[in-house]
């Protein structure tokens, strides 16, 4: 882009700074641009949990780049996006290289669409698994789950359930699963008076998202996600799931159909799971 002024081409201020408050229309207007389902509350929500990088030209936000530190070896990023005008000018480059300076030495995890696979490639990352995108209005009314053990989370629970998801996801997640238990609704497999598995869901998109899950086993994070559907009927909900857990036949006899997926990619060393709990389902594909 350039405009002319008095016979003369110039190029409009092109800036790259931390992502504030101010930045959140602009960047929703970007998801929009790609068809993502975020919302207003959506980028405000990750904002407020994470930090980032918005890239602005002539004040006009062009790109943004955001992350989220899981201690002091693990990051997750996302929701990186470049407007249509302007790909093709490195400006994806510059923001995602913005991002790994600040991520400082961590392990660096995100989730790539089929379009962004060469740009973190050449950035050294790797891939390890597949993400599956399973999303659909909850037509058929499920009873509420008569299993024993599992119930609704009280705020007494929530050190156990972030003790629980860090021994599930290999990383310390604390402040990110506090917060997504702020806005969500929570429960948890009980076992012998310890928290065995816990399931969020939360406001999200056109929906509902149910995830954070994280169980001993696929039955485990069935019930979990059960309990969960039983209070969505209705409603449109999505459920993003690591491919080798296996519930996604499952999900799709359900009504929730697979529209997509991704690769998850790392740089750097993949967490590794610290007991019997396992990520069976995510918080969205940003935050990992």
């Amino acid at each position: 882009m350039t405009i002319e002024y008095a016979g003369k081409t110039f190029s409009p201020t092109l800036e790259m700074m931390n992502f504030a408050s101010r930045h959140v229309p602009g960047a929703l207007k970007l998801s929009q641009e790609m068809a993502w389902p975020y919302r207003r509350e959506d980028w405000e929500f990750a904002a407020m949990v994470g930090q980032g990088l918005a890239l602005e030209r002539a004040g006009e936000v062009i790109g943004t780049a955001m992350w989220w530190n899981y201690g002091e070896a693990y990051a997750s990023a996302g929701m990186i996006i470049v407007t249509a005008s302007a790909q093709g000018g490195g400006y994806g480059s510059r923001l995602f290289d913005g991002l790994l300076h600040a991520t400082d030495g961590r392990s660096v995890l995100l989730n790539s669409t089929e379009e962004g696979l060469a740009l973190y490639k050449r950035r050294g990352f790797t891939a390890w698994r597949t993400v599956l995108q399973h999303q659909g209005r909850l037509t058929v009314a499920m009873p509420p789950n008569g299993r024993d053990g599992i119930r609704p989370a009280t705020a007494f629970d929530l050190s156990a359930i972030q003790a629980c998801d860090e021994r599930a996801a290999g990383m310390p997640r604390s402040s990110m699963v506090a917060a997504l238990a702020d806005v969500g609704n929570v429960v948890v497999i009980d076992h012998a008076g310890g928290v065995a598995g816990y399931a969020i869901a939360r406001r999200f998109g056109r929906g509902y998202v149910i995830g954070p899950v994280a169980a001993e086993n696929a039955e485990g994070a069935r019930d979990l996600i059960l309990a969960q559907l039983a209070r969505l009927h209705g409603q449109f909900v999505r459920i993003d799931i690591y491919a080798e857990r296996g519930l996604g036949d499952w999900l799709e006899d359900l009504g929730l159909a697979r529209v997509g997926d991704a690769t998850a990619m790392v740089k750097g060393q993949r967490p590794v799971s610290d007991g019997a709990a396992r990520i069976y389902a995510l918080a969205n594909q940003s935050f990992g």
